[in-house]
């Protein structure tokens, strides 16, 4: 509710431990080198996927990919202004606002 960051796809995070060699595949067939995570806040799901994720890269010995948290996660990233809302897909002010 309230839009995604442009480009984002949702996982839900009580499901994403088991799916992770299957999204590690996915983005390593897509060439994808940075991937971000991000929650309501990123305190919590968005700091614990990004280090479940750089494990499992630094496990498969793929040091050109990396695994990151969005600080301040979503809402921190809807505050920020109108730089950062025009990258998002339905983004709705008065939840943010």
């Amino acid at each position: 509710k309230g839009g995604t960051i442009r480009g984002s796809i949702n996982l839900p995070a009580q499901s994403l431990y088991p799916t992770l060699p299957t999204l590690y595949t996915l983005l390593t067939s897509a060439d994808i080198k940075c991937v971000i995570w991000y929650c309501g806040s990123s305190q919590h799901r968005g700091l614990r996927a990004a280090a479940w994720m750089d494990d499992f890269i630094k496990e498969q010995g793929h040091p050109s990919m990396k695994s990151f948290m969005l600080l301040g996660g979503i809402k921190g990233w809807a505050n920020a202004g109108a730089e950062y809302t025009k990258l998002m897909d339905e983004y709705q002010e008065d939840v943010w606002g």
